[in-house]
């Protein structure tokens, strides 16, 4: 099971996290942006933006390894990838 840190590195327009992924020995870093507007849509009630975040990861996880998960990206990209993205994660 992964290890998954997110922190708020800015809280503007749009959001920027930094995000480390550690399997093992090994580990990834990710510099990943969202729209405060997809954040509060995405999100469930009362959840912080790292916890949203962190279910994000997850997410990808469960798809893909932490290897190809680009290293820097943006929330609204996801589901061009996986288009079953927005109706999991926001439930």
């Amino acid at each position: 099971m992964a290890d998954i840190t997110v922190s708020l590195v800015s809280d503007g327009d749009p959001m920027r996290f930094s995000a480390a992924v550690r399997e093992g020995d090994s580990r990834s870093e990710h510099d990943v942006t969202a729209a405060k507007a997809d954040v509060e849509r995405l999100s469930r009630a009362g959840e912080k933006p790292e916890e949203f975040l962190e279910r994000v990861f997850e997410f990808l996880l469960a798809r893909e390894p932490k290897e190809s998960i680009l290293s820097s990206f943006d929330v609204s990209v996801i589901s061009r990838y996986f288009p079953e993205f927005e109706s999991e994660i926001s439930q």
